[in-house]
């Protein structure tokens, strides 16, 4: 079995024997059927290969694997409500500290674009919805790098609000049983959920 020091492919191995199970083995709650897989910043594209050769091996097993860009949602969000040139303009006058704690306000307001929403549609709208066969790859987790949103709010807003087995692709390093420190940045803490199964 696969532990916290396990190397990225026995983890990847791990997540495939348990994707293979309906539901898959890391639900632990049928409100919240998410895993998390961690993987070292720098490993981006070692992980993008290993998922695109992963979900070609899981549809062989007549399951489907969609994959959804979290940095895609990001810019989604951007366009939908003020522009990149608002954001442009804003940096040139209050700095980059300014631009993320707006792209907070878009991300997490309801009269914006709010990211779980994003999520939910784009999930939806990629007809992902037959939770005993789909899966749903969320990557470029990174683009919200250094403090735009953070992840692990993204995963407590979908507790009840998904059936469709989610993995979360999160760049960063594993601390103790549940901490995960986002992008290795080190003043960030080390959050985490222990609903939630960490690969």
């Amino acid at each position: 079995m696969a532990t916290a020091n396990s190397s990225l492919s026995e983890r990847l191995k791990q997540l495939e024997d348990d994707l293979g199970y309906t539901p898959p083995r890391f639900v632990k709650v049928s409100s919240l059927p998410f895993a998390i897989f961690h993987y070292l910043p720098q490993d981006e594209w070692v992980l993008r290969r290993e998922l695109n050769l992963l979900a070609n091996r899981l549809r062989n097993r007549d399951r489907e694997v969609y994959f959804l860009s979290l940095g895609q949602l990001l810019w989604r969000a951007i366009e939908q409500c003020e522009g990149l040139d608002a954001l442009v303009e804003l940096e040139r006058w209050d700095g980059f500290e300014a631009v993320q704690g707006q792209v907070f306000t878009y991300l997490t307001e309801e009269e914006w674009a709010p990211l779980p929403e994003l999520v939910t549609e784009a999930i939806h709208d990629l007809g992902a919805t037959r939770s005993q066969r789909d899966i749903v790859f969320l990557y470029r987790a990174g683009a919200f790098a250094p403090a735009m949103y953070s992840m692990s709010r993204l995963v407590n807003e979908f507790h009840g609000q998904m059936q469709t087995p989610i993995v979360l692709f999160y760049p960063g390093s594993r601390e103790g049983t549940f901490g995960l420190r986002y992008m290795d940045l080190p003043e960030r803490a080390a959050m985490g959920n222990y609903r939630v199964q960490i690969y």
